[in-house]
């Protein structure tokens, strides 16, 4: 069902984290808070920068599919969407870990964060069996598999500056039953492995996903969450790719937190700037709802002390799916993009 929440990741998104995360190594490319092009601060033709490190530490990736598409409509001039496009392209959005290349990718990604001075932000999804065949289904070959490429992960972050959300849906899809009972065990044990080894780097943080305000109660997903390493883990993450409005993923993250020791979480606001949609196919309302907007942009300055970020883990203007007229999950998608940019104050 996680495909069911758009966070997919299609061969071409893989293949362009990889050649990104290469070329991010041999240039160094980076933005700093000026945007001084002489010093690699900026893309040369969309001219982003990075945010406040007081308000966003997050990296701000200057060539992000965001940003491209912002260089190449100032170039056929059409610059009011351009600066809706900017909307997305100058904030800090997660970036994707695809299965190959795993190594080269994060260290293409926190090398340029660190020179920018900022946290680089990573979404591991590779688990086995993931998305129970749906629209972002795939993931390692097997268990051992994903400890080999979760090994490269580990080597490319290194001990630079990270935050990683582990694994979106890969807990929820053991309690609503999507995933078969024949695999939970390895589940477990290869996301406790994964929060044991990213906690094991010196300035990485984890956040296991927890679900969303709208898919069921906190007493569901805490035992599971206890199982797969939430007391080693930094927290958990809430609204990952999905429209909840931020107060309501506040009191479902409280509720969850009260039941794990207290642990802090982080919001995906990336598009919940008008909440969940509420009308056509109960069972496709995730897939590229019409009428959304962003949310609020990321930050670590939140209305509750449990909460450190709002984050935009998905990539807003990246298609939930094939449905609605959507490209592959994933993909860019411009009418899309500039719908949520639009709708948004």
């Amino acid at each position: 069902m996680y495909g069911s929440r758009g966070a997919g990741t299609t061969a071409g998104r893989r293949m362009s984290a990889v050649v990104l995360g290469a070329a991010l190594l041999i240039t160094g490319c980076s933005s700093s808070d000026g945007g001084d092009e002489s010093d690699g601060g900026a893309d040369a033709g969309a001219g982003i920068t990075q945010q406040p490190k007081e308000k966003a530490p997050f990296w701000v990736n200057p060539d992000g599919t965001a940003a491209q598409q912002v260089a190449a409509l100032v170039k056929s001039g059409k610059k009011q969407e351009a600066e809706q496009i900017r909307k997305i392209a100058e904030q800090p959005v997660a970036e994707w870990v695809g299965p190959d290349n795993p190594k080269e990718q994060t260290q293409g990604f926190t090398e340029a964060a660190d020179k920018a001075g900022r946290t680089a932000l990573l979404v591991l999804y590779n688990i086995p069996h993931r998305d129970c065949g749906q629209y972002s289904q795939g993931g390692a070959a097997d268990g051992n598999a994903y400890r080999d490429w979760l090994d490269g992960v580990a080597a490319g972050i290194g001990d630079r500056s990270a935050t990683v959300i582990l694994e979106p849906d890969a807990l929820l899809h053991l309690v609503d039953g999507c995933t078969p009972e024949q695999f939970h065990e390895e589940r477990y044990d290869l996301l406790k492995g994964a929060v044991a080894k990213l906690k094991s780097l010196k300035n990485t943080k984890v956040y296991l996903d927890a679900g969303n305000a709208g898919w069921g109660h906190p007493d569901q997903i805490f035992e599971p969450l206890n199982r797969a390493g939430i007391e080693q883990a930094d927290g958990f993450s809430v609204n990952v790719s999905n429209f909840y409005a931020t107060d309501k993923s506040i009191a479902y993250g409280k509720q969850l937190s009260a039941k794990v020791g207290g642990k802090h979480f982080v919001i995906d606001t990336s598009r919940n700037g008008k909440g969940p949609y509420t009308q056509g196919n109960p069972d496709e309302r995730w897939c590229n709802p019409p009428g959304r907007a962003l949310g609020e942009t990321p930050t670590t300055k939140t209305a509750d002390p449990l909460v450190d970020a709002y984050l935009w883990v998905k990539r807003p203007g990246e298609s939930d799916g094939e449905c609605k007229g959507g490209p592959k999950a994933g993909q860019w998608w411009s009418d899309y993009a500039l719908k949520l940019t639009k709708a948004s104050s």
